[in-house]
């Protein structure tokens, strides 16, 4: 398995692109935003995920570790290739995240190649692999306030995901008191 490539790109106008390593050119698929980044002759560094299927061998390359892991945990969805997997990450690492917690279907279906079935499932299938960390990353707040405070706002009525959105927006500094008032000014 290749785990990752760093050459300089020799053909870049359509995907894949062509990285020359040492005289040997790797064709590599990656996601149109980075496309649209490079120049040719330029060195890159990308973190590939190598397909195997019984009449191709192909490689789909990343800027980043993270990216990949997102790409590789898509693939276990069943329904889901690697180029329908590119044309999910087009939408970002972070809103594919907070999309899967918060059961946002309507984000997936939005991508090209995905319908409603396929979407359901990479929510259903990935919401506890993805969820789990993302519950965690609130902005940066101290996880026993944030969650008395979601608590609090759920106990009034206001449903998860407007409780996750107000704790993102609330500042840094005050009391939870304080914290708690400011997020139903703003959802009120």
């Amino acid at each position: 398995m290749i785990a990752r490539v760093t050459g300089t790109i020799v053909r870049m106008h359509v995907n894949p692109l062509v990285l020359d390593v040492h005289g040997v050119g790797y064709a590599v698929y990656v996601p149109q935003k980075l496309l649209t980044t490079l120049t040719l002759n330029q060195q890159l560094t990308v973190y590939t995920h190598t397909h195997v299927r019984e009449d191709a061998l192909m490689l789909f390359g990343f800027s980043s570790e993270e990216e990949l892991l997102l790409f590789e945990l898509l693939l276990t969805v069943s329904g889901i290739g690697p180029k329908t997997g590119l044309l999910v990450l087009e939408r970002g690492v972070a809103a594919i995240r907070r999309a899967i917690v918060s059961s946002d279907v309507e984000f997936f279906m939005a991508v090209p190649r995905l319908g409603k079935k396929n979407a359901q499932k990479i929510i259903i299938e990935l919401k506890s692999k993805v969820g789990s960390t993302s519950d965690l990353d609130l902005s940066g707040e101290d996880t026993a306030d944030t969650k008395q405070i979601i608590d609090a706002l759920l106990s009034m009525g206001f449903d998860r995901k407007e409780a996750r959105e107000a704790v993102k927006k609330l500042p840094a500094e005050g009391s939870l008191e304080t914290k708690i008032k400011f997020a139903l000014k703003m959802l009120g």
